[in-house]
């Protein structure tokens, strides 16, 4: 097996890449690669393995040596599955290696907003707890999450992690069907049509792949569908909401909050609307939710097993 490693450093230099050197052999790393860096590059190889590169049919025809593509996270929209597949190119990803992680930042910015921590934070740094009449500060509205409804839109691993969590909080847990996904119970859990979800839940959480039928699944008219006090939390990916709906709704007070650990471009070199610095109750993340080095490690240990399953 001889391969290339196109973007090594986006897995952090704390992770041990030696399972997956155990299974290749020699492999070339490189800590970046630009788009026009991609073609020279695997140029020979018959397995690359890329983060967030982006492969194309141009790679794939260019490239009739290559065989395998390990691509070192869940999604695979950097990569053109059908080229690839006409191209005789196997491509594999890793699931079910963020659990852990992925769920506690979830339940992080949840909390957060409900309890409006950085307001409060901000408060009493401001020196406005200090300037109070009496001994607290209540000016920012606090949600209790017992009782409230979660609703989870992409109940694979990541999503059933977070509704482990949440039924901890004693929240009630409603499933929500994505476009093209049938509606019925999973789990004892029913799973409804998004139209039926949204006016019902307090919080939704976002857990599903980006591709052609859940981009911009939630947009102005989705978030005028939810309650006022609502919040809205995307660990998964940027484009499954419309980011500049979003940013006029939480400025009109339509839904209560949001928190996102993913953006459409990232990093964000244009901008981003919900970059703004007049959004309340809104936190943004640097899509960090995954990077805990446990997690990390996992996914160097999966795609090794990955790649000698390959090999057999």
């Amino acid at each position: 097996m001889k391969a290339v490693f196109l973007d090594a450093d986006t897995l952090g230099n704390d992770v041990d890449l030696s399972p997956i050197e155990a299974v290749t052999g020699e492999m070339t790393k490189y800590p970046r690669t630009s788009p026009e860096q991609v073609q020279e590059r695997i140029r020979g190889f018959d397995t690359v393995l890329v983060n967030k590169v982006v492969l194309s049919r141009e790679h794939f025809e260019a490239c009739p040596e290559l065989k395998t593509v390990a691509v070192v996270a869940t999604g695979l929209n950097n990569i053109d599955q059908a080229a690839a597949k006409e191209c005789g190119v196997r491509v594999m990803n890793v699931t079910n290696y963020g659990r852990s992680t992925v769920a506690q930042h979830t339940m992080a910015l949840m909390l957060a907003l409900a309890t409006r921590l950085l307001d409060y934070d901000r408060d009493v740094r401001a020196g406005r707890w200090g300037q109070s009449s009496m001994f607290c500060l209540m000016d920012h509205p606090i949600m209790e999450l017992e009782g409230r409804t979660l609703g989870v839109v992409g109940y694979g691993d990541l999503g059933q992690g977070v509704v482990e969590r949440a039924k901890a909080f004693g929240m009630k847990i409603l499933l929500g069907a994505r476009p093209g996904q049938p509606a019925g119970e999973v789990d004892g859990f029913a799973r409804i049509p998004m139209d039926e979800l949204l006016p019902q839940v307090d919080v939704l959480s976002l857990h599903c792949l980006l591709t052609d039928e859940t981009r911009h699944m939630i947009g102005a008219r989705e978030l005028k569908m939810m309650k006022k006090e609502a919040l809205l939390i995307n660990t998964s990916r940027g484009g499954l909401v419309d980011e500049q709906a979003l940013a006029d709704a939480l400025r009109a007070g339509i839904i209560g909050g949001a928190g996102f650990d993913v953006l459409t471009e990232e990093p964000p070199r244009n901008g981003n609307p919900l970059l703004a610095d007049d959004i309340p109750n809104l936190i943004v993340t640097p899509h960090s939710a995954w990077a805990s080095r446990e997690a990390r490690q996992r996914i160097v240990e999966i795609t090794a097993g990955n790649l000698a399953r390959a090999a057999d």
